[in-house]
């Protein structure tokens, strides 16, 4: 049977590390913040306790399995459709997380709860830049370049994309009106980006830039 001290300990260590992820959260505003991740760390060790209480010997799992498919519908909540964009799946997974480690404190596998939480705070802080850079890398923009109606010319400011490190996906010509537009759908680094649009602004043959 749990002693109080140790029911103690148990509460105030869910708070804490569900502080931390909260915390996180809360920093970059999202819809489960600060209180929301502690309240589920609390009361994911609370159920996880009172399943080995209340059980008295018989399956004492039986409550705490429950508490991954009530986390589940809780998360869903914050997972939303903007058009062709889905959000809130980080948070979604956060608050699961938030449970598990919860789930981890009331069972009393306390370093291995710490442990999960410096991470998923490394995970949190850390790692969205480098999601920020594999977005880049994969991510399409379109350009369009007017420029005078010479084909050799057309084919130079092509050049300029690969030149400064952005890859084609496709180009389509149109001739109008005595020019002719280059439509460009390219990816790359932002810089890449930068540097191909000034080196486009500086040349003499290029009438209009849409990007």
């Amino acid at each position: 049977m749990l002693l109080f001290p140790e029911i103690l300990t148990k509460i105030i260590l869910a708070i804490l590390l569900g502080g931390l992820i909260g915390g996180e959260r809360e920093a970059r505003d999202k819809s489960a913040g600060f209180r929301t991740i502690i309240l589920i760390c609390v009361g994911a060790t609370l159920f996880t306790m009172l399943s080995s209480l209340l059980s008295g010997g018989n399956d004492p799992a039986r409550i705490s399995a429950n508490i991954v498919t009530g986390i589940g519908f809780l998360g869903a909540g914050a997972i939303m459709r903007e058009g062709s964009r889905v959000t809130g799946l980080t948070t979604a997974s956060t608050i699961w997380l938030a449970a598990a480690v919860g789930m981890a404190v009331g069972g009393g596998v306390y370093l291995l709860a710490i442990i999960v939480t410096l991470l998923a705070l490394v995970v949190l802080w850390a790692f969205p830049a480098v999601e920020q850079k594999i977005d880049n890398l994969r991510h399409i923009s379109e350009y369009q370049v007017v420029c005078t109606c010479d084909l050799e010319i057309a084919r130079q400011l092509e050049d300029a994309f690969t030149r400064n490190g952005l890859k084609l996906y496709s180009v389509k010509h149109i001739k109008k009106d005595g020019k002719i537009n280059i439509i460009l759908q390219v990816t790359g680094r932002p810089e890449a980006h930068e540097a191909v649009v000034e080196s486009l602004l500086k040349h003499d043959s290029v009438l209009e830039l849409i990007y």
